[in-house]
């Protein structure tokens, strides 16, 4: 029998919980890890407030460090220069906690 068959909870087509199922979905399809970042994502974005926020997305978060794609060159200077850590600030202080550590801007390539 192979390790898949020999457990019950893991043949195809076998009874499950909903918990262990979602929770292989969630493993599986990667969504578990992007779930995790929703809080950040979301500071971030109150942050800015709607406008700005749609010119400064967040695309990832790990270790501490949020990278945001930005629209434009004179967004993306901006950020970097003058308004950037002020955002940062205020993102960790919707979170509660200095979670985001480091903020680092990209220009979004167009396509």
């Amino acid at each position: 029998m192979t390790e898949e068959t020999s457990d019950p909870q893991r043949r195809r087509g076998g009874i499950t919980s909903m918990q262990v199922a979602m929770s292989r979905f969630l493993r599986d399809t990667g969504l578990r890890s992007k779930l995790r970042n929703v809080a950040i994502f979301k500071a971030w974005r109150d942050a800015l407030g709607i406008v700005l926020a749609q010119r400064a997305r967040p695309v990832a978060f790990q270790d501490g460090v949020l990278e945001v794609s930005v629209q434009s060159s004179a967004h993306l200077q901006e950020l970097v220069s003058f308004t950037g850590e002020q955002y940062r600030t205020k993102a960790n202080r919707k979170l509660g906690s200095e979670r985001i550590r480091k903020v680092v801007f990209r220009l979004e390539r167009s396509t």
